[in-house]
């Protein structure tokens, strides 16, 4: 035995003592079209995902969007919108408008928002997102909503995690509202630093609606005690 075969041999022992390191656990990549492939393997060729973005907003309006993507595509990286970089999005925006079947996009005003309440303007978003669809979908996957129109549809929990076309439509509307809050609605009103917040209520929005009084886009339904009696500057 050499001298280095033996010192190997004496080193086992410590080596066998020391705990081994647990393996990262791996898990598979969720199927994002599995829903989508039940439903074609229905019969339902044309699948619409929808979902919306900017509820939870102080300002301006809420943004839905429609997707129908081709059977059997597979967009990789698309996700839920808020999982993602901006960056991220912008690009996945591009990917997805060159390859829709067709795509929707509708609005509810801070208006309709504070005479409807929140969900139901959600909703009548959706319904117009779908509506300005250049195709009719055949079944519709819905983020934890449900559209009121005449077409077969599905209401799914979290379901811009668990569906492809519904990821998609998420992506969109995000993408969609995050440019009209940096572009036409920040130029409306620049003090109120939309273009860095996209209307959520973050303390420097607040503290420019207590200075400046609410815009005629602010949801005053949302503003609750913020402003009292104060009048709208605008």
């Amino acid at each position: 035995m050499t001298a280095n075969q033996e010192t190997a041999e004496l080193a086992l022992p410590d080596q066998q003592s020391k705990p081994k390191k647990k393996k990262k656990e791996t898990s598979e990549p969720k199927d994002l079209l599995l829903y989508e492939r039940e439903y074609w393997g229905s019969g339902f060729e044309y699948i619409a995902g929808i979902d919306e973005v900017g509820r939870g907003c102080l300002f301006g309006d809420v943004v839905a969007a429609a997707v129908i993507l081709p059977q059997g595509l597979i967009l990789e990286g698309v996700n839920d919108s808020k999982k993602l970089s901006e960056k991220k999005r912008e690009a996945l925006y591009d990917i997805i408008m060159e390859n829709v079947t067709a795509v929707g996009v509708g609005y509810a005003d801070a208006e309709t928002v504070d005479r409807l309440n929140i969900k139901q303007a959600a909703r009548l978003a959706m319904k117009r997102a779908v509506e300005a669809l250049d195709v009719t979908p055949h079944y519709m996957l819905v983020d934890a909503e449900k559209v009121d129109m005449n077409i077969p549809q599905l209401s799914i929990i979290k379901g811009d995690a668990n569906s492809q076309s519904i990821a998609a439509a998420s992506i969109i509307a995000k993408v969609t509202r995050d440019r009209l809050c940096k572009e036409e609605w920040d130029t409306l009103y620049p003090e109120y630093g939309l273009s860095v917040h996209k209307g959520y209520a973050t303390q420097f929005h607040r503290e420019q609606i207590m200075a400046r009084g609410a815009t005629p886009m602010h949801r005053r339904s949302f503003l609750g005690n913020l402003l009292g009696e104060q009048q709208t500057l605008f």
